[in-house]
């Protein structure tokens, strides 16, 4: 009895100590696995990439010393105790309003989401070279500048950055905004559906439609300014996204030649043929709802919207995002820059030759809602005329509360004047027809 108990200890001793090995060896291996991990991901290059303040700093000071071609304003938005400010930089060489409004506009949009820190470092080289502090090569500045005399560029150099901070603080994968909410599924085309393969931490569309100060701002700008030509500049890949994003079809008639005839000359002359054209949804492999380029297709009417993806580096594993969304390297930082600045040149010189010289009227495809519209004029307002539009805000918003009012006691009071009719029908006496 006392041997097998002998026994039974001494093989529990064993095993236990043969556990211990194991998870001292498991320990082990994954601590190396995640140091490898850890020292394979590609962190900022600060001597390549300006932070996101020195990178707004230097606008701001492009600005300033080019009054006469760049105008800047910072336009503000706030909602449930989270606030976005977002920077727009406007080249037009005409200072009157009704000249602006007869020329062709332009949309441009860069840094959407925050790990993609490429394409703000392209809205610099490009506002650069309106100013004309930097030249393109092999282009004539003087025919340059007669093309540019027929545009009034906006360009929003930053579109999110708040979650450009985060990325900056060290989550190098992060793209949606300060609280979480990925502002390219916050529009509201076909907003909040969700795929199989949803991923509620890239995909988070928020609680609804523009409730990102972001999105409003940008919603408003694009009400306001209807523009002719939108591009959202994202990183990840090469591609000439047209609509749709949200399904797997393209658009057709004039719009579709027009579109496709466009991006085949940017593919042609600037990505040598490598870049992916056709719609979104039907290139990338999954369907994106809510997305900017949708709406400003769909709703906003712009006559020719695009997503341009300028930059992906398909050896880079999925955590090493850095690597994945940007060059990080001199040589293929410059060219990347180059190349798509001269791409951008390029387009500003084909717009005209595709819509025409003369800005036409756009038509709406579908009704925007009251909403919408009033945030629109009051932004086109404030722009004019600043603060003095403070007060005819909280107006606008009084206005807005008492139309809808309107229209629900208008539709109570003709419910209860239908009821009244119906009632005082059938409490009528009837008259006999026959003669008694």
């Amino acid at each position: 009895m006392a041997l097998s108990v002998f026994l039974l200890l001494s093989i529990s001793i064993c095993y236990l100590v043969f556990l211990q090995d194991l998870l001292l060896s498991v320990n082990a291996s994954n601590a190396q696995s995640h140091n490898l991990t850890q020292n394979s991901v590609t962190p900022i290059n600060y001597d390549l990439y300006r932070s996101s303040r020195n990178l707004m700093g230097e606008i701001r000071a492009l600005v300033r010393r080019h009054p006469d071609k760049l105008t800047m304003e910072t336009l503000k938005a706030a909602n449930k105790g989270y606030g976005a400010q977002i920077t727009v930089v406007t080249y037009g060489k005409e200072k009157e309003e009704k000249d602006k409004r007869s020329k062709l506009r332009i949309l441009l949009s860069f840094g959407q989401h925050g790990r993609e820190l490429i394409t703000t470092e392209l809205a610099l080289r490009i506002l650069s070279i309106l100013s004309e502090e930097k030249l393109l090569p092999g282009m004539d500045q003087a025919s340059l500048n007669s093309v540019l005399d027929k545009l009034v560029i906006k360009v929003v150099p930053m579109e999110n950055p708040n979650g450009r901070k985060v990325v900056e603080g060290g989550d190098l994968c992060e793209r949606r905004n300060g609280r979480g909410v990925d502002l390219n599924r916050n529009w509201s085309v076909d907003w909040g559906k969700k795929e199989k393969d949803y991923d509620p931490y890239e995909e988070n569309p928020g609680v609804a439609p523009f409730s990102e100060p972001e999105s409003q701002i940008m919603r408003k700008l694009a009400i306001s300014f209807e523009p002719h030509l939108w591009v959202n500049v994202h990183s990840g890949m090469e591609a000439l996204f047209m609509p749709y994003d949200h399904k797997n079809t393209t658009l057709d008639g004039l719009p579709l030649k027009r579109m496709k005839s466009f991006l085949e000359e940017v593919n042609h002359h600037h990505c040598q043929e490598r870049c992916m054209i056709g719609s979104g949804g039907g290139l990338v492999g999954y369907f994106a709802h809510g997305t900017a380029t949708d709406f400003m297709y769909d709703v906003v009417g712009v006559p020719m919207a695009f997503t341009f993806e300028i930059y992906g580096d398909g050896t880079a594993s999925s955590k090493d995002c850095f690597k994945m969304f940007n060059p990080t390297d001199p040589a293929a930082y410059n060219r990347v820059l180059s190349d798509w600045s001269a791409t951008f040149f390029t387009i500003f010189k084909l717009v005209p030759l595709q819509i025409g010289e003369k800005a036409p009227i756009l038509k709406l495809e579908k009704l925007v809602s009251i909403d919408e519209y009033l945030d629109g004029y009051l932004m086109e307002r404030r722009n004019r005329y600043g603060k003095k539009m403070e007060v005819l805000e909280l107006g606008m918003q009084e206005i807005r509360t008492y139309f809808r009012l309107f229209l629900l006691s208008s539709v109570l009071l003709l419910f209860m004047f239908c009821s009244r009719i119906s009632k005082s029908k059938c409490s009528r006496p009837l008259v006999s027809s026959i003669p008694l």
